[in-house]
């Protein structure tokens, strides 16, 4: 298992009790998600609207099978909509 500092934006804050932050011990996205979700259940409502996940700035859209390396920091924002 990886540490992983998540952030996200101000959007996702009541979600997670209103921290800005948060170190899980996660090997993928996949991991990460299900982790936040089991242990933040609002942040289920987000997800319906659609999220991107970051690892080390680089986007990950619809691959939640990442890898995430050691150190990384993971930044959760809303998915923009766009045609």
């Amino acid at each position: 298992m990886t540490m992983v500092k998540v952030r996200f934006t101000s959007s996702f804050h009541a979600a997670f009790g209103g921290t800005e932050a948060l170190t899980i011990e996660a090997s993928t996205l996949r991991e990460l998600m299900r982790i936040l979700l089991d242990t933040y259940p609002r942040l289920q409502k987000h997800l319906e609207g659609g999220i991107a996940l970051a690892i080390n700035g680089q986007i990950y859209r619809d691959n939640l099978d990442v890898v995430i390396p050691e150190g990384a920091e993971v930044f959760m924002m809303p998915r923009i909509q766009g045609g």
